[in-house]
């Protein structure tokens, strides 16, 4: 091969990089941008918080492992009287948590303890909750979110070499400016670019670990951990050998232990970003490593974060889309056996209508129910 196709096959493979690394946003930044513009985070440390933990993680799995918001904080943050401080106590507290987890083994021992079928339940219905998201933020601006899902799915499947994320950005914004299409929220007027929050009381500890930890360990142990590592071993397989319960559940919990403190958002991986990530094309801890030199580039060059929440709120929907739909139909749901698809099922709606944690729950006690009437059956049909 010349150098020119040499230099041909780099491009491409680059190009497809930064395609995959723009694969999450969907999820990143309207969580990202809503805590900054409606709780009145300060933006710096919030991005900057992403940035470090997104090279870091790019740089130590060297695979497209994504780093996401927590879910659950993000969303309680948002819609309840939570201060700067009990969020740091959170933060504190679950990177405590975790990092004993994973240091330990111990959730290792607890991964082991989900059967297949109950994760194959709760990717379905962390795709559900995923795209009922992406229904919200596409609903903003339906015309343009319908388009941009489009230019996304016949790049995809008819282009598959091309990078699909940078066009269907360009698209959505390029149809913002012309309708008017509504972005993202921009911080409050007179919000700090940067300040150093203060220590927690004993009551704001208090309220972060009854208000904000609770709810999200389950989220973070099954989501963020032992699916993660489930999914990444889907894509990558021998190569995911470095991405497991534990070593997920360390750097999560360093992570926030070293960053949350100084304002950064409380972190975690999580399942979907890597089903968006490799969807657009990420195969290398190189598009992690884009991403978050991206976004301390957008934290520091005046005008970075009206850039970004100048993004049309559907076309982060339309990826976010792709990404759900990536999630949640898996070859395994398509394989499983017909015996098991009630338990998918189960775990899947309780998933959606209520929450992950007791989605697992349903699902292990449907599948207790499940392999007890198999294994009858199978003792009827030997005593016959």
């Amino acid at each position: 091969m010349g150098s020119t196709g040499i230099k041909g096959s780099i491009g491409k493979k680059l190009s497809h990089e930064v395609s995959g690394a723009l694969g999450d946003i969907g999820t990143l930044l309207p969580l990202s941008l809503g805590a900054i513009g409606v709780a009145g985070l300060a933006p710096v440390p919030v991005l900057l918080g992403f940035a470090v933990f997104y090279i870091a993680t790019g740089l130590y799995y060297r695979l497209p492992v994504p780093v996401q918001p927590m879910k659950a904080v993000a969303a309680l943050l948002l819609t309840t009287q939570v201060s700067a401080q009990s969020l740091i106590a959170s933060g504190v507290l679950i990177g405590a948590i975790l990092l004993l987890l994973g240091s330990t083994g111990w959730i290792n021992r607890a991964a082991r303890l989900v059967p297949g079928s109950v994760l194959s339940g709760l990717q379905l219905g962390l795709g559900l909750l995923l795209a009922g998201m992406s229904l919200g933020l596409m609903a903003t601006s339906l015309p343009l979110g319908v388009v941009t899902l489009a230019v996304l799915v016949v790049t995809l499947k008819l282009f598959p070499s091309w990078p699909a994320a940078l066009l269907g950005l360009a698209v959505a914004m390029a149809l913002g400016v012309l309708i008017g299409a509504p972005g993202l929220p921009l911080p409050a007027a007179g919000s700090a670019i940067f300040s150093m929050p203060e220590l927690p009381t004993m009551d704001e500890w208090q309220q972060g670990f009854s208000v904000l930890v609770l709810p999200q360990l389950a989220l973070t142990i099954t989501n963020a951990i032992v699916l993660t590592t489930l999914v990444v071993g889907d894509y990558f397989g021998e190569q995911s050998r470095r991405v497991s319960p534990a070593r997920l559940s360390v750097t999560t919990g360093l992570a926030n232990l070293f960053l949350v403190p100084f304002g950064a958002l409380p972190m975690c991986h999580g399942a979907g970003g890597v089903a968006a990530h490799y969807r657009f094309g990420a195969r290398t801890g190189l598009a992690p490593v884009l991403l978050g030199t991206g976004l301390l580039l957008i934290a520091f060059v005046p005008g970075g974060l009206s850039f970004i929440a100048a993004v049309p709120a559907a076309g982060l929907g339309a990826l976010l889309m792709v990404a759900a739909v990536e999630l949640g139909l898996t070859r395994r749901l398509w394989t499983a056996k017909p015996s098991c698809w009630p338990v998918i099922g189960i775990t899947a709606l309780v998933t959606f209508w209520a929450d992950p944690f007791f989605g697992v729950l349903a699902g292990v006690a449907s599948e207790t129910f499940r392999a007890a009437w198999v294994r009858g059956r199978v003792s009827g049909a030997h005593q016959d």
